[in-house]
């Protein structure tokens, strides 16, 4: 069977220096906020061209703790609305809720999976106050039109970045107050040996009060200003990170050939692929019958994935949602199959899954 995805191949490629970076935290008798949570947060702002790197204990940690920074520091308030995409994962919504902040769905486009950004004037109401950009599936979801809409209704531009490790952020400084969030799940591209996750800044005092929040809510010693949480990156996950930083474009370069094979070589009509750009966390392909397609994948000894089989506003946690309709959300979430895309396969195991899917019937 080919996996979707296999983490002991992928960890690996790297064994030896992974397990001398364990080995080292180990030795130390430090293994929370020390030197390699400090070496980490360092590389990773620099890779991402950003002041601040402000690590945690997860990506949906770092989704939460930013949007209440901003309340914290007087930028947002209980019951503002806050724009996101309805096709996202479930963690985007649950950050904006955890937050006291009001989520408003808004459709993807149909080619894209991303935010259509014709459709957000509709969705501003005197109580927008910021948009929640989730590049999903490691496709850049950031447009001109959104930067502009930003600015003229003075909206805040918070990204999720959960899998987009390696898409270029930096450029969305001009005129907008920003931030970034990143999980550091072991499937995503930057991948931890368990769950981590970070938010990247140029705002000095967002940077802070994340860091506090995260920390209990203190910023001294015993002395707490916030209302905070236990949320913190531990110094195994950073080391392990550390190392794997230095080969993620490289392994970024792998995803994209195996996405370009698949470009290239399924052509069956029944099956819809997606954009050619990207990181490819997840190469998300549509076909109507996208159940049969999988069974038949795996009984061709190929596994598959579906992202999300469920989309937000029809999961029970969202009951109050059930009435609202998304269709190009729901034939998204109807239609999705993910096709292993990783940078532990051979192209003899892409070459395989592009044969099967050519020969479904």
């Amino acid at each position: 069977m080919l996996p979707y995805l296999s983490l002991s191949s992928i960890t690996a490629q790297h064994a030896e220096e992974i397990h001398q970076a364990v080995a080292a935290v180990i030795d130390s008798g430090w293994y929370l906020q020390g030197q390699s949570v400090a070496t980490f947060e360092q590389s990773y702002a620099q890779y991402t061209h950003y002041r601040h790197c402000v690590t945690c204990a997860n990506g949906l940690d770092a989704l939460t703790l930013t949007l209440q920074a901003y309340k914290a520091t007087g930028r947002l308030m209980d019951g503002d609305e806050v724009i996101v995409p309805a096709n996202t994962y479930i963690a985007s919504v649950l950050a904006i809720s955890e937050s006291g902040l009001k989520p408003v769905l808004v459709e993807p486009k149909a080619d894209t999976f991303q935010l259509d950004a014709a459709l957000i004037p509709a969705a501003l109401t005197a109580k927008t106050r910021a948009i929640l950009l989730v590049h999903l599936y490691g496709y850049d979801a950031y447009t001109q039109e959104i930067a502009t809409l930003c600015r003229q209704h003075n909206l805040l531009l918070i990204e999720d970045c959960a899998q987009a490790h390696g898409i270029d952020i930096a450029s969305r400084r001009d005129g907008i107050d920003h931030a970034a969030c990143y999980s550091f799940y072991p499937g995503k591209n930057l991948g931890a040996l368990g769950d981590a996750g970070c938010m990247v800044t140029n705002d000095d005092e967002i940077a802070e009060t994340v860091r506090a929040l995260g920390n209990y809510g203190s910023t001294k010693k015993y002395v707490f200003k916030y209302k905070g949480r236990n949320s913190r990156m531990d110094e195994l996950q950073a080391a392990v990170l550390t190392v794997k930083l230095r080969y993620l474009d490289t392994d970024n370069k792998r995803r994209q050939t195996i996405a370009r094979q698949y470009i290239d070589g399924i052509t069956n009509p029944k099956v819809t692929l997606p954009p050619p750009n990207g990181v490819f966390h997840i190469f998300p392909v549509l076909c109507q019958d996208r159940d049969r397609l999988q069974q038949y994948l795996h009984d061709n000894g190929i596994q598959t994935m579906i992202h999300y089989p469920i989309p937000p506003h029809r999961q029970e946690a969202y009951s109050e949602w059930q009435h609202l309709s998304f269709p190009i959300t729901e034939r998204i979430h109807r239609e999705e199959l993910s096709l292993p895309c990783n940078q532990a396969m051979t192209d003899n195991d892409t070459q395989s899954v592009i044969n099967a899917i050519n020969a479904f019937q």
